[in-house]
């Protein structure tokens, strides 16, 4: 019988989807240089991070065409096509996810998302329905690798670091939960994590 202390904790950018701003730009931009001084300088991961922190997608538009009118209509992309950012599902990931579900292991979400784009992909992506929760980060004003946002999971989800499995492709985020006694795992494929799983004996 599973032990109901055990739980997943999963990120999902990258680790269920593929998520990348050049899945969209790359159709609208056809010079490579061009794109990817629009991706380096202009449409930059910190200026979309506020928006996982919780700012409006209207006002982070707004800011950014202020400072770069010339690429007015492209930063509207953004927000106008967003879903095109999103590339593939990891469809052996979501075997994974499946397995915990079906074995009886609690599994949650800790995602750095923007709270207005979350119900939208929920609705195209129906493994979301499998998790347990889900702790967003634009509705909790916190991003990761902040740890007060792994606290918040910890707390609501009534995790036991030490019995906790968390899941992320970004080595800091994964270094912030093992800071707070999470057990770690730096996601770079489904194959490695089904296997570390088993051997820690969170799935069977």
């Amino acid at each position: 019988m599973v032990d109901q202390t055990e739980a997943v904790l999963f990120d999902i950018g990258n680790v269920f989807v593929e998520w990348d701003p050049r899945n969209l730009y790359s159709k609208l931009i056809d010079d490579a240089r061009e794109l990817e001084v629009f991706l380096t300088d202009v449409v930059t991961l910190e200026w979309h991070t506020e928006h996982d922190r919780g700012r409006s997608f209207a006002e982070g538009v707004r800011l950014l065409a202020d400072r770069f009118p010339e690429y007015e209509d492209l930063i509207r992309a953004f927000d106008e096509r967003w879903n095109e950012t999103i590339g593939p599902v990891f469809t052996e990931t979501v075997s994974i996810l499946e397995q915990l579900s079906e074995q009886g292991t609690r599994a949650y979400g800790l995602t750095n998302f923007s709270a207005e784009k979350w119900p939208t992909f929920c609705r195209q992506h129906a493994f979301t329905d499998l998790f347990d929760g889900v702790v967003v980060s634009g509705e909790e004003k916190l991003v990761k690798p902040d740890p007060r946002i792994y606290q918040v999971a910890i707390e609501r989800f009534n995790l036991d670091p030490e019995r906790t499995v968390y899941i992320d492709d970004r080595l800091d985020n994964v270094h912030a939960a093992r800071q707070l006694g999470m057990i770690g795992h730096h996601f770079t494929g489904a194959d490695k994590l089904a296997h570390e799983l088993r051997a820690k004996g969170f799935l069977y």
